[in-house]
């Protein structure tokens, strides 16, 4: 096989990476170890910012998201019994939305196939190979046959665990790791969410995330040890735990779990984003924790940029944008680590955390709902930052 672009992950940043080259008339072939039905059931983020959604529209992959995606206008943070607003589109003028990633996923499998999009689904022994030559090649293993992608360029979109970055030569690449003390217990339940906004809240007892999926399914996370065993956690004692951190400000109505599991959270980024013709995308770069609610959103941000360079060079033949693809992206991945950072550290009990530290705590998060600066500043970060 022979295309351009070879893409390795068929996940919102794979996706989107193949849906945007084809508006520019670049080729594209992606390969994904996961089932099509895999990929479109997958619970994961479920909030864009405000470009993003505004990308899904003008790129023709918005509809069934304009019609089923529910539009936030701020979020709640609560603490000491009282829930504070928030309001993005008052401070910012701009709004979030709402709207599962797998179903980004969906309409951008489906778009990619409509237009005659290549995807090969449940391919073993994925490899990239020779992308420090001008003819990059793909190998992997798809119904018992070996087969071989040759292309100009890689995308690498296959997420933290996947196997573009290590293929990386020793020394190439520099990482920046930070694990955190703490994880997330999310659960997706089958009730309706207490509130129309997200509400971050901050208690004694370990912060909680009550979110949703739509309006009668509830997306929550209650945080807790990173290697808490789930079956330490019965519906019983997550529905309590629920309430107790909700602190009263809402009402919480219980319904059937029917998702439940623990995340670690880490943060995590590689210099460079790119090693000669092999370019890392998305979550093969970069982890973020997800109070800030930036990793699907990054990795649009990864594709858009990729997506303008790979078109530039075929357009022009110029590398200026493909050289300087790193930096580009590493400006804003390191905002958004540094957003993420701060939300998570503002609202989780760290154990090592002193009482100075809470005090500290609760006066940076009075700060935050009592400033109209303050909130401004949260606001512009969480609706996503300006592009340069």
């Amino acid at each position: 096989m022979r295309t351009q672009i070879g893409i390795v992950g068929a996940g919102p940043a794979g996706l989107m990476l193949s849906h945007l080259l084809h508006l520019d008339g670049v080729d594209s072939i992606i390969v994904e170890n996961r089932s099509r039905a895999y990929c479109e059931a997958r619970v994961r983020a479920g909030l864009m910012e405000h470009w993003v959604a505004e990308l899904l529209v003008a790129t023709g992959v918005g509809d069934r998201m304009k019609r089923e995606s529910m539009v936030h206008d701020g979020i709640y943070i609560a603490f000491n019994g009282r829930a504070h607003h928030i309001n993005f589109s008052k401070l910012v003028n701009k709004h979030v939305v709402v709207y599962d990633q797998k179903e980004v996923v969906s309409d951008l499998i489906a778009r990619r196939l409509a237009d005659g999009g290549e995807i090969h689904f449940e391919v073993e022994d994925t490899g990239v190979h020779q992308f420090n030559s001008d003819r990059p090649k793909i190998r992997f293993c798809s119904l018992g046959q070996t087969q071989e992608i040759e292309c100009d360029f890689i995308a690498g979109c296959d997420g933290f665990h996947g196997v573009t970055r290590p293929s990386v030569p020793a020394g190439a690449l520099t990482g920046f790791d930070r694990v955190y003390p703490f994880g997330w217990l999310g659960i997706l339940a089958q009730s309706p969410p207490p509130e129309k906004e997200l509400i971050y809240a901050y208690h004694p007892r370990g912060f909680a995330l009550y979110s949703m999926r739509g309006p009668g399914l509830s997306r929550l996370y209650i945080q807790c040890a990173p290697e808490e065993d789930i079956n330490n956690w019965p519906d019983s004692r997550i529905w309590e735990e629920l309430r107790a951190r909700l602190g009263g400000v809402r009402e919480l109505t219980e319904g059937e779990i029917v998702q439940k599991g623990v995340t670690p959270m880490r943060s995590y980024v590689t210099e460079p984003m790119q090693h000669a013709r092999l370019f890392l995308a998305g979550d093969a770069a970069h982890i973020v924790p997800p109070t800030g609610a930036k990793g699907m959103n990054l990795a649009m941000a990864d594709v858009r940029a990729l997506a303008n360079a790979f078109a530039e060079f075929y357009r022009t033949r110029r590398t200026q944008l493909l050289d300087a693809y790193s930096s580009t992206c590493l400006r804003r991945v390191w905002k958004a680590q540094r957003f993420s950072w701060w939300m998570t550290q503002m609202l989780h009990q760290d154990p090592s955390h002193s009482p100075f530290d809470r005090r500290r705590q609760m006066a940076e998060i009075d700060y935050i709902t009592s400033s109209e600066t303050g909130a401004r500043s949260l606001a512009e970060n969480y609706v996503g930052l300006p592009f340069d």
